[in-house]
């Protein structure tokens, strides 16, 4: 008999079940890179974890019988409802043995949840904040995950959902590129240059992690006021921005993370980081002084960089916006002794971003679904 138990966040013991039930699921398959379990941890801590300071979830676990069979996190993101007018939920963490049965009981909880909270739509994997991973796997499952950025999961989580009646609601497309073979056309970086020379566009490419610290408060101001529009927005507290950044600044290189600006006003960015899952696999997720060390090394011997937050917003990108930011991709590739790239997360809806990097040679080949259902 399946039973469902709703974790009690003040308990380590229950909150350790939470967290090493995937490293149960996963141990035999090296497509997959553990989270950092403090990490995971530290999100299931309300007293530390910023969204609690306005928002709500629980965290479920299934059992049957001893054995713990699945799990999984349900969010109401209040400001995120507010600000889009919706009475909406999403969930996070999904994890199972390979049994509907057990997933129908952990939506259904899922379902009974919200709908105490007057909430009438249910989607996801959609996390704590824009700086989570989206969607299932549905195809590219042959390919290791790509760090902690984006989820894996096994093959048979989309059809649980669609067998709940769950649909589509926006794919994420991964792309691949052999860094030797991506090159800019020339027509490209003569627009670049141009707009360079004419001086409203400006790349900002930080030399240390001390400056990077102090550009926070900023990249954070500039994503509440130019990123309104993209669809999982929502204002962000400025505890909330220095918590993401303080973990993407552990494995950052300065000189990969680079801001384009418009007069002056940030309008794009260029998140580019060396790909760590080698250690992340070989320390199994564990942060300790050993682990610690064998990242930071991985930084530098790394052969795959990932961009994971590329993008310029489309009123400035007939400006030249666009060629510049593909020209800077270019240069941040080449850079070091990178030989894979990975373009992390694009949307399907970034028409024109996808249309470019066709052009380019970057070719598709991870599909990240988000699933939606009317509750």
């Amino acid at each position: 008999m399946i039973t469902i138990h709703k974790i009690d966040t003040s308990s380590k013991k229950e909150v350790n079940d939470f967290v090493m039930l995937p490293f149960q699921l996963y141990k035999d398959i090296p497509q997959w890179v553990p989270p950092i379990k403090a990490g995971i941890r530290d999100v299931l801590n309300r007293n530390k974890f910023p969204y609690y300071e306005h928002s709500d979830a629980d965290f479920f676990l299934a059992k049957e019988g001893d054995e713990i069979v699945g799990r999984i996190a349900v969010l109401e993101n209040k400001v995120y409802n507010k600000y889009h007018d919706k009475k909406q939920s999403s969930f996070y963490f999904y994890e199972s043995v390979d049994d509907q049965a057990v997933a129908d009981k952990l939506f259904e909880t899922a379902f009974d949840w919200s709908h105490k909270r007057g909430l009438n739509y249910f989607l996801g994997p959609k996390g704590f904040s824009p700086f989570d991973g989206y969607g299932f796997v549905v195809e590219g499952f042959e390919h290791r995950q790509m760090m902690t950025m984006m989820n894996y999961n096994k093959p048979n989580y989309p059809a649980f959902m669609e067998h709940l009646g769950f649909t589509k609601v926006v794919d994420w497309v991964s792309s691949y590129v052999k860094i030797a073979d991506f090159n800019m056309p020339e027509k490209i970086k003569l627009v670049a240059d141009k707009v360079r020379k004419q001086g409203k566009f400006k790349v900002h490419q930080f030399t240390s992690k001390a400056e990077l610290k102090k550009y926070v408060p900023l990249i954070g101001e500039a994503y509440n006021k130019t990123f309104i529009n993209n669809w999982e927005y929502y204002p962000l507290t400025q505890k909330e921005v220095d918590w993401a950044f303080s973990d993407l600044i552990l494995v950052a290189l300065p000189d990969l993370i680079k801001i384009i600006t418009y007069k002056d006003e940030i309008v794009g960015f260029l998140l580019a980081f060396p790909d760590i899952s080698a250690a992340i696999q070989r320390y199994n997720g564990s942060l300790n002084p050993l682990s610690i060390v064998g990242i930071m090394n991985e930084l530098n011997r790394s052969t795959w960089i990932d961009f994971n937050g590329v993008g310029i917003l489309p009123e400035y990108q007939g400006f030249g916006g666009n060629a510049l930011l593909f020209d800077e991709i270019e240069k941040s590739a080449k850079s070091r002794n990178f030989i894979h790239g990975e373009l992390t997360n694009i949307a399907e809806t970034a028409v024109q971003m996808r249309k470019d990097l066709g052009n380019l040679g970057v070719k598709p080949y991870k599909n990240h679904r988000i699933f939606g259902k009317n509750i």
